[in-house]
C-alpha cells in the first residue's frame, strides 16, 4: 500500500483525537492529511478539496458523524458521494452501527485507536 499518495481528511470534535489519528497517518506515511473540527466544516472544506477517504468520529456536535455521511452520499452539492468512509467510534452498539451502515459508511475503527487498526481499515477501503 502506498499511503503516501492518499489525501485523508481527519474530522473528530476532540483536538486531541485529531492530532493522535494525523501522526499515525504521518508515521505510516501518509503526507496529505487534513482536519475538521465537526461535520459542517468538513463538509465546507470536502466542497473545495477532494480526498480519497473521510475518516471521522461519530459524536460531534453540531453536525455528527451519521450526518455528515448521509449529506456526503446524498446531498445534491455533494461533490464526493462515492468517498470511502471510515467512521472512528468508541459507540460500537448493534444500532449505532446499523444507523451508520444505512447511511454509507464503508468501516469501523473502535477506540481506543491504534496504527494497525488504521491501517487495516484503510487498506479494506483502497
Amino acid at each position: 500500500m502506498r499511503f503516501e499518495l492518499l489525501k485523508i481528511l481527519v474530522v473528530d470534535d476532540n483536538h486531541h483525537m485529531r492530532v493522535l489519528l494525523i501522526e499515525v497517518l504521518r508515521a505510516i506515511g501518509t503526507r496529505d492529511v487534513y482536519e475538521a473540527a465537526d461535520g459542517a466544516e468538513a463538509l465546507a472544506f470536502l466542497k473545495t478539496r477532494q480526498v480519497d477517504i473521510v475518516m471521522t468520529d461519530l459524536s460531534m456536535q453540531p453536525l455528527d458523524g451519521i450526518d455528515l455521511t448521509k449529506l456526503i452520499r446524498t446531498s445534491p452539492d455533494s461533490t464526493s458521494p462515492m468517498v470511502p468512509i471510515i467512521m472512528i467510534t468508541g459507540h460500537t452498539t448493534q444500532r449505532r452501527v446499523a444507523q451508520a451502515r444505512g447511511a454509507g459508511v464503508n468501516e469501523f475503527l473502535a477506540k481506543p485507536v491504534t496504527a494497525q487498526g488504521v491501517i487495516r481499515r484503510i487498506t479494506q477501503v483502497v
